[in-house]
């Protein structure tokens, strides 16, 4: 390995910066479209509550129609290209709604079509991402290129609603899903400065596709330590969507707060995250990169019991204390364990774990989600949410049946590959 690599920053590193900036204008645009998408059809179109719903779902449908395929299509495929080409398909696709809504050719079925093409497209950028790094940093530099990364999704899901209710407001809703398909092409234009040479894939067989959806899988079964990181993923996913599906319940009908103080209370995770990704570097270097993922774990999931502690008084601070922590917690896992994927996984198999671990980990939502929902009715809103964050308290015991708690850094699981 490069000790050169090992001990200068990641920022240092021109490529890097690139694809950086890329994620910038990609990610800044796509949580834009979090709110210009619906607002779009309820301003135009005059949709309704269940078409709403509807939108929003085929936003992620494409991760539990093709989560899996994507992945071996990706190891046949150079990572860059699959990049460039799955942005510059939702910059067509966001681009066609303001230019249907001023041909007046704008339908609700048109936005469902555009909604699930766009995450198809989605689906093979993230998949494609997380292989791509380890093409363009070292293996000593994964926990900083990863938490540089999370800086980003983290500030722009932050920033992004707000930036995009401010346009909606400027431009009108078509017009700002244009601005915001303007973020997909800079960002094809970043990935395309790249001076590195987008490598050919490293599968050379073209492998039955269900036989290649099974190696993905199977490498996740068999390394123990992956295994556990997505069991407690899912676990922690699986509690976090319910809660995220309850919270705007929670505050508006249990706890009684208006509209603006909501807003800011569901954008302090965005917090959490920033912190995660600004202190992930520093945490791995000064305790090791797995007792890091092991610590956030730890540390994170009590602060949890906060929040149906929630009143419309001083205790409102307990609704952003959990979701600070609780966000800080999941960056920090998020950082550590797509590291020790990168780092353990063989290059022709890691598309392929990865959308195995995405098709897991995003797949479980929708059902938490439905979860939450029918728990709620069934015993209240509240204490609803007494039972989902004291589940998550579980969510580190299956890691405890992993290597994760004997080691320092992943590296070492590098060294017994």
């Amino acid at each position: 390995m490069d000790p050169y690599a090992m001990t200068t920053g990641v920022l240092r590193n021109p490529d890097f910066l690139r694809f950086l900036s890329s994620h910038v204008a990609s990610e800044l645009g796509a949580n834009i479209s979090r709110v210009a998408l619906p607002l779009a059809a309820v301003l135009a179109l005059n949709a309704g509550p269940v078409e709403i719903g509807v939108l929003s779902a085929l936003q992620t449908t494409a991760f539990l129609l093709i989560g899996l395929p994507a992945g071996v299509w990706v190891d046949r495929m150079r990572r860059r290209r699959v990049m460039l080409a799955s942005d510059l398909a939702r910059f067509l696709l966001l681009a066609s709604i303001p230019l249907a809504a001023e041909l007046g050719l704008l339908t609700i079925g048109l936005m469902f079509a555009i909604a699930l093409l766009a995450g198809v497209a989605q689906v093979f950028n993230d998949v494609a991402d997380q292989t791509y790094l380890p093409e363009l940093v070292g293996t000593g530099q994964l926990t900083d290129g990863n938490s540089k990364l999370e800086i980003v999704r983290s500030g722009s899901f932050l920033s992004g609603p707000a930036v995009g209710g401010a346009l909606v407001q400027l431009l009108g809703a078509p017009r700002t899903l244009f601005a915001t398909a303007l973020g997909a092409l800079a960002s094809v234009v970043f990935l395309g400065t790249i001076k590195a040479p987008d490598k050919p894939p490293a599968v050379t067989e073209r492998t039955p596709l269900l036989r290649g959806i099974r190696e993905g899988l199977s490498f996740l079964w068999r390394d123990r330590l992956l295994r556990m990181l997505a069991t407690s993923t899912v676990a922690g996913n699986l509690c976090t969507s319910a809660v995220l599906g309850l919270s705007v319940l929670f505050l508006a009908q249990v706890v009684k707060l208006p509209p603006s103080t909501i807003g800011l209370l569901l954008m302090s995770g965005g917090i959490g995250g920033l912190i995660g990704g600004f202190t992930g570097s520093w945490l791995s270097r000064r305790y090791g990169t797995a007792r890091m993922t092991w610590l956030a774990v730890i540390l994170g999931s009590p602060f949890g019991l906060l929040l149906p502690m929630t009143q419309a008084d001083w205790r409102v601070v307990c609704f952003a204390i959990t979701s600070i922590a609780l966000t800080w917690s999941a960056t920090l896992l998020n950082v550590g364990q797509v590291t020790y994927r990168q780092t353990v996984t063989p290059e022709h198999l890691l598309g392929r774990v990865n959308a195995s671990v995405r098709f897991m980990t995003w797949g479980i939502m929708p059902l938490g989600a439905l979860f939450g929902g029918l728990l709620a009715q069934q015993i209240g809103v509240r204490e609803a949410l007494w039972v989902i964050m004291g589940a998550r308290l579980l969510t580190f015991v299956p890691l405890l049946f992993s290597p994760l708690p004997r080691m320092r850094d992943f590296t070492q699981a590098q060294a017994r590959s």
